[in-house]
């Protein structure tokens, strides 16, 4: 499964929830969270090693088992020249297994023994990984072609992933048959009345209440999104005198509530962007907070889209922008039009 979604609405949660259910279950679990420099390779040895040892102690592995420790060997040594090993898998390479130097094939190695071995002790193992997205295409294509293959031979072996919206594209890019392998389930905001429930409910259970209006000019002004229903529960929890909270209370604690999502949320991804980025973004914003055509944003610059072409890639190469279609951009963060109209004078001219 790859879950995909907008920054904000619960995916990192979501993951968690299924680490809890895969444990009850009796099944292993190893988490990671991707970044553009993550060493794949080296990563997933290292997901691999914990996955083996929470399959079983050293002392009671099958043959199965020890056979998946010399893969996991052969795989170190061929992702990594230092071939370096963690305490407790101190074993011999498997010579022929994992150790081609391609990475799609030597993954696919891993895996299949990893999910012999789990059989073998009648558990199984889930890799929970966040922002996927950040996988480069053959990194991508390798993990989708390992997990193909223990589908194929029935081995208890799965992924859960979560990542922005352009993930199913990514996945399908990079194999054709990714679309049957995985489901691709979208969260996004919530609706009016579980908006509405997430701020009354827990404040309720600590006997505080909201009026209407408040929980109404949340609910709006939040759109739905959790991240932005939880901070500004927060805000009021710490702000309001009295209960119940009214929507004096919350008008007042707005200008807090925006402050702390610029410290916390906005402004920190805005950071990692270039003057002309930041100028592309903000005539993302001058024209709405739908998707935007490339050809309107560079004229709203005075320029045309093919010369603002690597400035829009290199946005959605940061995860800020995703392309819901042809020729389309949008925000990968809810309300950063808001953010952007907020934080900085629109020019016109980059």
């Amino acid at each position: 499964m790859l879950i995909t979604g907008l920054r904000g609405v619960g995916k990192t949660v979501l993951l968690t929830a299924f680490e809890e259910t895969a444990r009850d279950r009796g099944w292993r679990t190893v988490e990671a969270e991707i970044t553009k420099n993550t060493e794949f390779g080296g990563r997933m040895a290292g997901l691999a090693r914990r996955a083996l040892l929470g399959i079983a102690p050293r002392p009671r592995w099958s043959e199965r088992a020890r056979r998946a420790a010399a893969v996991l060997r052969s795989f170190q040594l061929t992702v990594s020249s230092e071939g370096t090993v963690a305490a407790g898998i101190d074993v011999e390479a498997l010579e022929g297994q994992a150790d081609s130097g391609d990475l799609a094939e030597d993954l696919t190695d891993l895996l299949v023994a990893l999910g012999e071995a789990a059989a073998d002790h009648d558990t199984g193992v889930v890799f929970l990984m966040d922002e996927v997205q950040y996988l480069s295409a053959p990194e991508l294509e390798a993990l989708i072609a390992a997990l193909h293959k223990t589908v194929q031979r029935a081995l208890p072996i799965t992924l859960v992933g979560a990542g922005l919206p352009q993930l199913p594209r990514l996945a399908g890019e990079a194999k054709s048959y990714a679309e049957r392998l995985f489901k691709f389930p979208r969260i996004s905001e919530l609706s009016d009345e579980q908006a509405a429930r997430a701020l009354v409910e827990p404040a309720r259970e600590r006997g505080v209440s909201l009026d209407g209006d408040a929980v109404r000019a949340v609910v709006d002004y939040t759109q739905g999104y959790p991240y932005f229903i939880q901070e500004y529960g927060n805000v009021l929890w710490g702000t309001a005198e009295s209960s119940p909270i009214t929507l004096e209370d919350v008008l007042t604690a707005q200008e807090a509530v925006e402050a702390k999502l610029d410290e916390s949320f906005f402004r920190v991804r805005a950071e990692r962007t270039t003057e002309l980025e930041l100028a592309y973004m903000r005539a993302m914003a001058e024209l709405g907070s739908e998707p935007q055509q490339a050809k309107d944003v560079a004229a709203l610059l005075g320029r045309t889209s093919e010369q603002l072409g690597p400035t829009r890639s290199r946005l959605i190469e940061k995860g800020l922008l995703y392309t819901p279609g042809y020729g389309l951009a949008a925000f990968t963060v809810p309300q950063f039009d808001r953010f952007m109209r907020r934080s900085r004078a629109f020019e016109g001219t980059a």
